[in-house]
């Protein structure tokens, strides 16, 4: 049976909502009682109605969108507004009932960023969205500052539950090794907490320091339900893509990266694999470095890695002389783009998810930690090639060779003198045209190339794809470091350099004899070609600024 008093929140505009629901609700009652009586209405026949209602609330009153998105990305409102419906009206009763009550006991000049935290807190997929948006620069600064709590600032586990879970998966192990667990956690991520320990090491008889990345409790719970409302959002927006104003793949693109970025979180033994694949490349960087995983330690749903020092390097970089931000931005382009590139092994692996988060910079000891291989991309050895070609063709601006490059990296075979190869050429030709003189092109512009080739229709395959957004993510990192990623393809030129032929086991660059006599040739070309694109751009601004006029009056 309806509670009448039920009945009446249907009648009530938005701003009025919250008042009512004071009244509805039992002022002296516990908040779990409250949670109860809102519980019972959400699973009563008006449920979904009252769902709708209560979405309203949240998207005009409690978080209210013309707030959290400036007047400049006005028409991302409307799709922001229904992302936020959608989940509200999905969201099961026992996870919605709970945030509902929070958000009533909240004070009422509660800022909407905060509240917006509650809001998602213990919704990883909610969370993993918070992060993905926050790496937008262009978003207003306090919601950017808000959601980048989500890379290190979340807290809705407690210590004691992570604690229990440790115990229980590692039992008679805990004694054999002498762990001792710290009592507080570390930090915490969307899916993930992690605790301090320190244990003997058998192989070494001494006590070491390390960290439990361990599983939260209500994930396994709540998993299942969160990727199941990203699908719906995918299948949502691209069933609307004409709708807003964006390429048509933007928003379904941008819930599948969520979804699988979530996915991969929580499969922990495959990020056990992936850390002892990758820990012979590093051993051979200096500057650079993965944890090293302690493999006695490890379970399903706990990694035990060795500690690591430093802080989030976009923090480590500020107030650095700009030479020591140079550095570390070149340490992020050699550990994440160079050193997988010119791997030995035949599939290289990527970091699929480098933001600034899973970057810790270590000042005194001057060291780039690569944290969380949980999202990882493999690359062939034959795409490698082509990709490092097409970056240094890119820095050197070299047209022809920079359209081969991405024939060769396209999935079906495109001859020079066909019809899509002379679009190839001549789209490539545009686009480093439209470069600024004044800076080298850097891998992201080759990245932005293949897109504005992949909009004519060019397929690629879909590692490529992926890897692309991982460099998009790197430039913008790269530009909060205060370095540049200009002359990226500089760097991995001087890696080869420093790292190739002392380290022939690890690295063996992918590029062959004929690449090299290539590139010095494009190399030996570059000045001539950086002033004729110069000659051509003074031309250009001389024509436009130059008035007309007609042959009788010339």
């Amino acid at each position: 049976m309806v509670d009448a008093s039920s009945l009446e929140l249907l009648q009530f505009a938005p701003g009025q909502l919250r008042s009512a629901l004071g009244k509805y609700l039992p002022q002296n009652a516990s908040t779990a009682k409250k949670i109860a009586i809102v519980e019972a209405a959400l699973r009563s026949p008006i449920g979904q109605t009252l769902r709708g209602v209560m979405a309203q609330w949240i998207v005009d009153e409690v978080v209210p969108v013309e707030r959290l998105v400036p007047e400049a990305y006005g028409k991302w409102r409307a799709p922001v507004r229904q992302a936020m419906t959608f989940v509200v009206s999905r969201l099961s009763v026992a996870r919605l009932a709970p945030k509902l009550v929070e958000q009533i006991e909240l004070p009422a000049n509660t800022p909407p960023e905060q509240r917006l935290l509650r809001l998602i807190a213990k919704v990883p997929g909610l969370q993993k969205l918070g992060q993905v948006i926050a790496r937008n620069r262009h978003l207003r600064p306090a919601l950017r500052r808000a959601l980048a709590r989500l890379e290190n600032g979340i807290r809705d586990v407690a210590p004691a539950d992570v604690r229990a879970i440790i115990q229980h998966e590692l039992g008679s192990r805990l004694d054999r090794f002498a762990v001792r667990i710290a009592p507080l956690l570390l930090s915490e991520a969307s899916v993930s907490a992690v605790m301090r320990f320190s244990w003997r090491n058998p192989e070494s008889g001494r006590r070491e320091r390390g960290v439990f990345k361990v599983l939260k409790p209500h994930i396994p719970e709540y998993f299942a339900e969160d990727m199941d409302y990203l699908q719906g959002l995918a299948q949502h927006f691209a069933d609307r893509r004409h709708s807003y104003g964006f390429p048509a793949d933007l928003l379904p693109d941008t819930f599948e990266k969520v979804r699988r970025l979530l996915k991969h979180e929580v499969n922990f033994v495959q990020e056990q694999k992936t850390l002892a694949e990758v820990m012979p490349l590093y051993r051979q960087i200096p500057g650079v470095r993965v944890p090293r995983l302690i493999q006695p330690l490890c379970t399903g749903r706990i990694t035990a890695l060795s500690e690591e020092h430093g802080t989030k390097v976009t923090n480590a970089a500020a107030g650095l002389p700009a030479t020591r931000r140079r550095k570390i931005a070149e340490e992020i382009i050699e550990g994440l783009i160079a050193v997988p590139l010119l791997s030995a092994q035949e599939n290289a692996v990527f970091h699929g998810d480098p933001h600034a988060g899973n970057l810790l910079y270590d000042s005194q000891g001057d060291q780039l930690t690569i944290l969380d291989w949980a999202l990882s991309v493999r690359l062939t050895r034959d795409v490698r090639r082509h990709l490092a070609l097409l970056f240094l063709r890119v820095s050197l601006r070299d047209p022809v060779g920079a359209s081969d490059e991405i024939r060769a990296l396209s999935q079906r075979r495109i001859e020079t003198r066909s019809v899509r190869g002379h679009m190839i050429r001549k789209t490539t030709g545009e686009f480093l045209d439209e470069l600024p003189l004044t800076s080298l092109p850097n891998s992201a512009d080759a990245m932005r190339l293949l897109e504005r080739v992949a909009l004519q229709g060019i397929l690629f395959p879909g590692s490529l794809v992926m890897l692309s957004k991982v460099i998009f993510t790197l430039d913008g990192i790269l530009a909060d470091v205060g370095g540049s990623s200009e002359g990226m393809g500089f760097t991995i030129a001087r890696h080869v350099a420093q790292h190739w032929a002392a380290n022939r086991s690890v690295f063996q660059s992918p590029l062959k004899l004929g690449d090299w006599i290539g590139l010095h040739s494009g190399a030996l070309l570059f000045p001539s070609r950086w002033c004729i694109d110069a000659e051509r751009a003074l031309l250009n601004r001389l024509f436009r600024m130059a008035p007309l006029t007609s042959p009788a009056t010339a």
